[in-house]
């Protein structure tokens, strides 16, 4: 894979999308012209001080290069794809983490999945590699060292090869924390996401640098019970956390947990949490469940319904320098729709969620370098994007201005249904909201840098109730408010 401001928030989303040339002046530009990728799935850096980015490409393959726009090959710096068990739907190479002192030790993990050795059924490994001790930008192949296998369970003799999770990344304590999907099938047939006693349908805190082949850190909510729990849980009640991330300044863990058919989630992790799947989807009951309970079970922070998106891809706090106006921005998108989402928060509530780019491509993950720039990888076509550089330089193509910055909308008064147009002179920071007629904020369209232009949005007014509303656009240079009216 709440309040009902944050509900309304959500039915009310906006797709914004420029009036022309939105495919030319895109926020992302390709990062490395020159090099291209086979199905990448993560990308990251090695926190060594080389300045090189790692990709990992599904089909088992980990490609290694200087961090150079200029740069036009990329060598094969570990290759396994000769162990996994397919490079198609949910398996292949999914995870790679480096430990916190590659520098010295040389030690990085990585996820896959394969078949269970003398058998067909399937496991999902989590191993360690060193680096090969005379070429930097190469593994030792012979290297890996076993830590965790999750079998797959079947279903009525069918292995199941969905929901792997595959997320490896290292906390701020030096522990290794790592995403396991509920097993696979729909509706979680086994009740794994809930039962303790498993290790699927969770994310797990393990010590890497102590215990054969780990240990388990004694602050881990589930540490040495006896009720057969297993002590490595960190957080429960997930389906499939496919990525997560820790924000580097905060260190909260931010993590997308990809939904079944009804609601896609971003969650804020903590220490034991129970997130609620298969009694919840998203912040509703699982359809076809039945009337659960939520007591004790942890809200979404931000979730979305299927007209938006179908495969939540968590993300990034945004902490790099190519966009100082975006800094602190939480950043996820959806790899069936596109979209690529910015969330504000303010340590207890969400005080925006908007679209920021509609991009049309299959975005398999989002990852960072050792500067913090932030990186999206176009699993279709195989090309690593980041923010375009705004200003000179950036994508602000020449418009005609419009008679009005805001203009009419339609149909006024409305129902259902409103598209909204407004134009932009020059580029900056920029903002949409729509205020009742006491003066109370309902709902943020828009909080975020936007290069010059015309655009066009259309945005549900069914959850609205009967009544007059304001909607405000603020950006340099421009104040402007326009009244609607909802009629039911």
């Amino acid at each position: 894979m709440k309040g009902l401001r944050f509900v309304l928030l959500m039915m009310l989303w906006a797709t914004f999308g420029r009036v022309s040339t939105l495919a030319q002046h895109s926020p992302l530009v390709n990062a490395f012209p020159r090099l291209s990728f086979f199905k990448p799935t993560f990308i990251t850096h090695a926190t060594d001080g080389s300045d090189r980015l790692f990709v990992v490409q599904q089909n088992g393959i980990i490609k290694v290069f200087l961090n150079d726009s200029s740069m036009s090959v990329a060598s094969t710096f570990l290759d396994l794809s000769h162990k996994i068990s397919s490079y198609s739907g949910e398996e292949g190479l999914l995870g790679l983490a480096f430990h916190p002192n590659f520098r010295q030790n040389g030690f990085f993990y990585v996820s896959y999945t394969r078949f269970k050795p003398g058998t067909h059924a399937m496991q999902v490994v989590i191993s360690r590699f060193s680096v090969s001790p005379v070429d930097a930008n190469r593994a030792d192949s012979l290297s890996e060292y076993f830590l965790l296998t999750n079998d797959k369970p079947s279903d009525g003799g069918v292995v199941q090869s969905n929901h792997n999770g595959g997320m490896l990344s290292f906390g701020p304590d030096g522990f290794l924390y790592i995403g396991t999907g509920d097993g696979g099938s729909a509706n979680d047939p086994w009740n794994n996401a809930q039962n303790l006693s498993v290790l699927l349908g969770k994310i797990l805190r393990i010590d890497v640098d102590h215990g054969l082949p780990y240990a388990i850190p004694p602050d881990n909510p589930y540490a040495g019970n006896t009720n057969g729990w297993k002590g490595e849980i960190w957080a429960y009640g997930l389906r499939n956390p496919w990525r997560f991330s820790f924000d580097s300044l905060s260190g909260r863990l931010w993590a997308g947990d990809v939904g079944q058919d009804t609601r896609e989630e971003i969650d804020l992790i903590t220490k034991g949490g129970n997130y609620g799947w298969r009694v919840m989807e998203g912040s509703i009951f699982r359809p076809g469940g039945g009337k659960g309970d939520s007591t004790g079970l942890i809200m979404p922070l931000a979730d979305y319904d299927h007209t938006q998106g179908e495969a939540v891809i968590g993300g990034y706090v945004y902490r790099g320098h190519r966009r100082p106006d975006l800094v602190g921005i939480y950043f996820y998108s959806d790899w069936i729709s596109g979209r690529i989402w910015t969330l504000r928060y303010d340590s207890a509530h969400v005080i925006a969620n908007s679209i920021f780019y509609a991009s049309g491509l299959n975005i398999s993950s989002l990852g960072t370098d050792a500067q913090g720039e932030l990186y999206f990888a176009s699993w279709g076509d195989g090309r690593i994007l980041q923010f375009a550089k705004p200003g000179p330089g950036g994508p602000t193509p020449p418009h005609t201005r419009p008679p009005s910055h805001l203009a009419e909308f339609s149909p006024n008064p409305t129902t259902n249904l409103m598209q909204i147009n407004f134009h932009l002179d020059v580029a900056g920071p920029a903002q949409l909201q729509v205020y009742d007629i006491t003066g109370r904020r309902v709902l943020v369209l828009l909080d975020h840098f936007m290069d010059s232009g015309s655009y066009s949005t259309m945005i549900i007014t069914a959850p609205l109730a009967s009544g007059t509303y304001f909607l405000r656009l603020e950006s340099p240079g421009i104040s402007e408010v326009r009244k609607f009216v909802v009629v039911r």
